[in-house]
């Protein structure tokens, strides 16, 4: 489930990226075709309507809070969260295992609890028919599918909450 979420929120960001880079050369080929910078050609452009992509950066905020959430299940799973042990460093290895147990735990409820109002935020965007600024696309979409990521990064969370209780996992 975890590698599953990351493949799709790193094939999302890859579209993004690509979509980002298409929208900059067309918004500054569209510049150069307006400016009379290309003559002919750039009439031409500009009857085929190159331009920057419509609504681009809703579509990069949209995918952007996907990818985040679809990375969690696999960052949680591998224990690859940014860890600060300056402080950690010089205690012992059962100390630093309750640590990291009760820091398992800490991130097992905020990210079941952010799962949560992600749901309700999403219900709220359903009730007022919210859309998009620009291209008018339902915002509980991009709800749906960050939701979607949160609970599968929610169980992962919970079950390595649960397999650090149980001292079944080390970090």
């Amino acid at each position: 489930m975890a590698n599953l979420m990351a493949l799709l929120g790193g094939l999302v960001l890859s579209l993004l990226i690509v979509m980002v880079c298409l929208s900059v050369a067309g918004r500054e080929l569209g510049d150069l075709a307006f400016s009379g910078a290309l003559g002919g050609f750039g009439n031409w452009l500009i009857d085929r309507g190159v331009g920057p992509i419509l609504g681009d950066f809703e579509l990069v905020e949209a995918g952007v809070a996907f990818a985040i959430f679809a990375f969690l299940p696999i960052t949680q799973l591998s224990g690859a969260h940014a860890q600060v042990d300056i402080f950690t460093s010089g205690l012992g290895p059962r100390a630093n295992r309750a640590l990291t147990t009760i820091w398992s735990l800490v991130m097992a409820i905020i990210v079941v609890l952010i799962t949560w109002r992600l749901f309700e935020g999403m219900q709220d965007k359903i009730r007022y028919n919210e859309t998009s600024y620009l291209i008018q696309f339902p915002t509980w979409w991009a709800y749906a599918a960050s939701f979607a990521a949160a609970v599968t990064a929610s169980i992962v969370s919970l079950y390595c909450a649960a397999l650090q209780l149980v001292g079944q996992r080390s970090l």
